[in-house]
């Protein structure tokens, strides 16, 4: 607001509650030019109280200004509001300073006299004068006008709303709420940064022991939320505007046309332009002003009166949406809106066409929810999409189903056949609507059942059906041969064969974009990367993963599913190579994607890799923690997950000194030195090892030692056989660690030797220095024996560096200020928010201002995730 005072207005438009008045007050707190404040209500749509109200507010900043005026406004016969204004416009030119007038509520006006009166003093404004208004709908001003000619600021919903680090100030400084980061993202989504929305939230949760439940319930049927959207908006509009906003509250994108549709009436398109004028809540989707959404607690109070008011109109509005976007050619809202409607018949039929494109779309999540919305008789006599609910169930990780569903196909497809042979017609009962997917329903069987045996890890029946479905299915039919090729592939990969498991896996992949299905297309290339980071080809990884992002932009999506998954990816080959910087921003970039874009499996993921970057930085407990959040999340699919997690935190726990707790996880997944190996198991195996070393370490017990060694042997000589390098470098270096314990550096050299020659073919460098500093002890006895001399010095640089952590201002986007720090410094005690602001001697408004800076640029969004991480980066 400063930067606008050398314009002429600075206009604030938003819908009520989004702190437009508390805005103004506190930037006039702080403005050192004199303001004039003017608050409007319903009576002064007239010109002269209007007139004589604007004067006395200039008098509480300029002495004896306009007296004139008013006597000439009391006059039987008063002259022209221009000559008024003029005479007005002449007193402020003699002003010698500069000052502010602001009109507050200004939406309370609705006179065309006032209206022309305010555009005639904007275009003879004195340079003196600055006008601010602050108003539920936008004025009839020349804002067209003045904006071309740079005279007007313009603050708007999008300005004005909360971010979440704001909220986070907002909720647990402000209100004095205690929320976790993930409370208030939940809040600030659903409320969309709404202030009044936020505050109304945090009213209600007042007393309540469960607030995580209350913020997961939270939605525009809070009682609070309704009254205050009923009481500021709906009973403020005309009926033919509020018949018009709950009939449309069905729809999730308003378009003119589509209401039109909804509400058998004309004009939509005008009654939407007419809604965002007026700040009714509606948010434009494009640039153009053809579509809009409501704001989603907004649709949820509409959409709760609709059902109480007009609750015979519910599924006729659905019905014709439905048909709407069916003329369209948009399946997926022509299905919603027929099952909403309760049209299940016609649901049915119109998801059993739309399931082979958004199959292959790899959208199956939208295909379960449909299927669950029909009844499941319905559903049973239709064999087509009882073997689509069997697909949609195994992508969604939902096995126990599956099989259930293929019989329920498969005992038509039989009595089908019987009839034929018997020149019978077949049942009445059974249905069928997509006639060519009818045929092909013996080979999707066969990939269901394949993809089904993988996931519960029987490779001989994944092998049988997969090789059914080769048999029954045409050259030409490249969908169900390709992904029974993948899932061949996958089988020679959860057996140790990565040679096998990449040639037919990438030979299966290839097949399926043929057929179009580009999410599959990209999935594959994650696994194709997944088996050569184990084949320890670290570089044709990273190809592999820049080949799946170039085929999802050459589709013209960017941002097409599966392209989260591969920034996750690319984020650990980075670390590996000790690029943290980059590895940390492919993780924000796959999470600023959003969810759509990641298959079910890339929140686990994602919170894996970012463990593995705090361990890299030192930060053990944030590690362990994101570990445990990765455990919550966990989902199972068809890729090996050769690294589980209980692992991952095992390993941490030996690096922290907790042998107790790493002996604990041996013993619950009853492990041995003694075990039968396997590709399944080698991290495991290989963690094992690290407890047995820990354990030696700690009581010296030789059976630790020999059993740790006797392991080694075995599974190097497993992954050497099996191809599989990067296992082997973390087995030869293990090996080498064991005989320095052992106090014997020669023997310690032999293995490390190989593991370097492995390690710098790809430039490994964390899987090295994350074992601190006994291997950087070797790699100094390994520079006097001159072994691997350039890899090694390069390696010692980063022990050097204290594991390559950059110095803390270097980590942070932007340097802290002093007057930030001194602020951070105040967060790290128990004064609240207020009192820090009395501490600092500066406006609760400036303090939230500095604590918004110091969350962006500490990348946190609440006060205790700021000063944790400002104590990582030893801020203090």
């Amino acid at each position: 607001m400063n930067k606008g005072l050398n314009r002429k207005l600075t206009l604030i438009s938003a819908s009520a509650g989004f702190g437009k008045t508390t805005l103004v007050s506190e930037w006039v707190a702080g403005c050192e030019r004199p303001v004039a404040w003017l608050s409007l209500d319903e009576g002064d749509g007239d010109a002269a109280r209007f007139l004589t109200h604007l004067v006395a507010a200039l008098q509480t900043i300029i002495d004896n200004i306009g007296e004139g005026v008013v006597g000439s406004l009391k006059s039987p016969q008063p002259p022209s509001i221009e000559s008024i204004l003029i005479v007005l416009l002449n007193e402020i030119l003699a002003i010698p300073y500069k000052f502010v007038l602001v009109l507050d509520d200004y939406h309370f006006i609705d006179s065309n006299r006032i209206d022309d009166a305010l555009i005639f003093l904007l275009e003879h404004l004195p340079p003196q004068m600055h006008l601010v208004i602050a108003t539920r709908e936008d004025p009839q001003l020349p804002l067209g006008r003045l904006r071309a000619r740079g005279h007007l600021t313009e603050l708007r919903a999008n300005d004005l709303r909360f971010t979440p680090g704001e909220a986070a100030m907002f909720l647990n400084e402000v209100i004095g709420l205690d929320l976790t980061t993930d409370e208030i993202t939940a809040l600030e989504t659903r409320t969309e940064g709404w202030i009044a929305g936020l505050q109304l939230a945090a009213l209600s949760m007042h007393g309540r022991e469960d607030i995580p439940a209350f913020i997961r319930a939270f939605a525009g049927d809070n009682r609070y939320i309704m009254d205050y959207l009923v009481e500021e908006v709906l009973q403020r509009v005309p009926n033919y505007v509020r018949t018009f906003l709950l009939q449309t509250s069905i729809l999730d994108r308003l378009h003119g046309p589509l209401c039109d549709a909804v509400t058998s009436q004309a004009e939509s398109s005008d009654r939407l332009d007419s809604l965002e004028r007026g700040n009714f809540f509606i948010v434009p989707l494009d640039d153009r002003r053809l579509w809009y959404r409501y704001h989603h607690l907004f649709a949820e109070v509409l959409s709760s009166h609709l059902r109480a008011d007009l609750p015979d109109q519910v599924a006729t509005l659905h019905l014709r949406a439905s048909k709407w976007y069916e003329q369209n050619g948009s399946p997926a809202d022509t299905i919603r809106h027929a099952l909403a409607a309760k049209d299940f018949t016609r649901a049915a039929d119109l998801i059993e066409m739309a399931c082979p494109a958004i199959g292959r779309s790899g959208q199956w999540a939208l295909v379960l929810g449909w299927l669950k919305g029909l009844p499941s008789e319905l559903v049973h006599c239709r064999p087509v999409l009882c073997v689509w609910y069997a697909g949609a169930l195994l992508a969604g990780g939902k096995l126990e189903a599956v099989e259930d569903r293929l019989q329920i196909a498969e005992k038509w497809l039989e009595t089908t056949a019987g009839m034929r042979n018997r020149l019978e017609a077949p049942l009445a009962k059974m249905i069928v609507v997509d006639e060519e997917e009818f045929r092909r329903l013996p080979g999707s069987i066969a990939v269901f059942r394949a993809g089904l045996a993988l996931v519960l890890g029987d490779v001989p029946a994944t092998v049988k059906y997969a090789q059914l479905v080769l048999d029954l299915v045409p050259e030409d039919d490249h969908l169900p041969r390709g992904s029974a090729a993948a899932l061949l592939g996958l089988a020679s990969w959860r057996s140790g064969d990565l040679d096998e498991a990449h040639r037919m896996f990438a030979d299966g992949i290839a097949t399926v974009q043929l057929a179009g299905a580009i999410p599959d297309a990209i999935n594959g290339a994650i696994a194709l990367a997944d088996i050569r980071i184990a084949q320890g080809r670290l570089r044709d990884a990273m190809r592999t993963y820049k080949r799946g992002l170039l085929l999802a932009a050459e589709y013209g999506e960017p941002e097409l599913l599966g392209t989260a998954d591969i920034y996750v990816g690319m984020s650990e080959l980075h670390r590996e190579h000790n690029d943290l910087n980059t590895a940390t921003q492919h993780l924000l970039r796959s999470k600023e994607q959003g969810e759509h874009t990641g298959f079910p499996q890339n929140r686990y993921r994602w919170y894996v890799a970012m463990a593995r970057i705090r361990e890299a930085e030192g930060n053990l407990d944030s590690a362990l923690n994101l570990l445990h959040e990765a455990e919550k999340l966990y989902v199972s699919d068809f890729f090996l997950n050769v690294s589980p997690i209980a692992a991952l935190k095992t390993r941490i726990w030996v690096a922290q000194g907790r042998l107790g707790e790493a002996l604990d996880w041996a013993r619950e997944q009853d492990l041995s030195a003694r075990d039968d190996l396997s590709y399944m198991h080698e991290f495991e195996h290989i963690t094992l090892v690290r407890v047995l070393l820990a354990k030696y370490k700690s009581e010296r017990a030789d059976h630790s030692m020999l059993e740790a060694m006797g392991l080694l042997e075995r599974l190097l000589q497993a992954a050497e056989e099996g191809g599989r390098k990067g296992s082997a470098i973390e087995i030869l270096i293990m090996q080498a660690l064991a005989h320095q314990i052992k106090g014997d550096s020669p023997a310690a050299l032999v293995p490390l030797e190989r593991a370097l020659s492995l390690g710098e073919q790809e430039g490994y460098v964390r899987i090295f220095v994350d074992e601190g500093q006994p291997m950087a002890a070797l790699l100094e006895v390994a520079v006097k024996r001159k072994v691997s001399l350039n890899y090694v010095r390069r390696l010692l640089k980063f022990f050097n560096k204290t594991e390559d952590k950059p110095p803390a201002n270097q980590v942070l986007s932007e340097r802290l200020s002093e007057r930030e720090r001194e602020v951070l410094r105040l967060l790290r005690t128990d004064l609240s928010g207020p009192d820090i602001a009395r501490e600092l001697i500066v406006s609760l408004n400036t303090l939230r201002s500095h604590t918004k800076n110091i969350y962006g640029k500490l990348e946190v969004t609440n006060r205790r995730a700021a000063v944790r991480r400002a104590e990582e980066l030893d801020l203090f």
